[in-house]
């Protein structure tokens, strides 16, 4: 059973970095955002020498491909691949709704999960997580709150509940927590004895918005197809 792991996330506004060495569990977590692209490496490299670990021992580097912000799915990837390619590593690509279902599972004992996720713009993304048979009951989607469905007895479990609380629907149960790195160590095992790692090069992340910003092109069509109408 693999010992020495490596994980983190950045898809949120929370940095959150864990390694586990046999029975020792290290963790770090702290502010996100823009910051990560320059605390990531330093805090990992960090926690790794805590653990008394150089990365070419590790036996595997998972992170949170999304979904979550842009910027920080592609920051977690970025650095993995480095990582990975460095040390000669395989990746382990975790769902960052996963994720957050586990960590409910965790904390609170939910075993039925719908993970939901601030995706801004009046959206979450949203998936549904039956952590009993460790399967995912639904492809991780988009969706504005009000049409997230709930089954009845299921937790509902994420960080989009200060944003749309009001707006999504009722839940026998609800956990404001976020994905963890921890979670994802705990995820692992099973994702790794599945065979679900990657090499650095065919790592990505998971956007499941495929746009949120037009390009200059695309403003200056409009622009133009506007002034344009009768």
């Amino acid at each position: 059973m693999p010992d020495k792991l490596l994980a983190f996330d950045t898809s949120t506004e929370t940095l959150s970095i864990a390694v586990r060495h046999g029975d020792l569990l290290l963790e770090h977590t702290g502010d996100g955002g823009a910051q990560s692209s320059s605390t990531l490496i330093p805090l990992i490299q960090k926690l790794l020498g805590e653990a008394g670990l150089v990365l070419r021992e590790l036996d595997a580097i998972a992170f949170g491909r999304g979904p979550g912000s842009f910027t920080g799915l592609r920051t977690a990837c970025s650095v993995a691949q480095g990582l990975g390619y460095g040390a000669g590593l395989r990746l382990l690509p975790i769902d960052t709704l996963h994720a957050v279902a586990e960590e409910a599972r965790h904390r609170f004992g939910a075993q039925q999960v719908v993970a939901v996720l601030d995706a801004r713009m009046d959206q979450v993304y949203t998936a549904c997580y039956d952590l009993g048979v460790e399967v995912a009951t639904s492809e991780p989607d988009l969706l504005e709150p009000e049409n997230v469905v709930v089954p009845p007895g299921w937790a509902l479990a994420g960080n989009a509940f200060a944003a749309y609380g009001d707006r999504l629907p009722r839940a026998a149960e609800r956990h404001a927590v976020l994905p963890t790195a921890a979670a994802m160590l705990r995820l692992a095992p099973a994702l790794l004895a599945a065979g679900r790692t990657v090499a650095p090069a065919d790592a990505w992340p998971l956007y499941v918005r495929d746009k949120v910003a037009q390009t200059t092109e695309e403003r200056a069509a409009i622009k133009a197809a506007a002034a344009n109408q009768p």
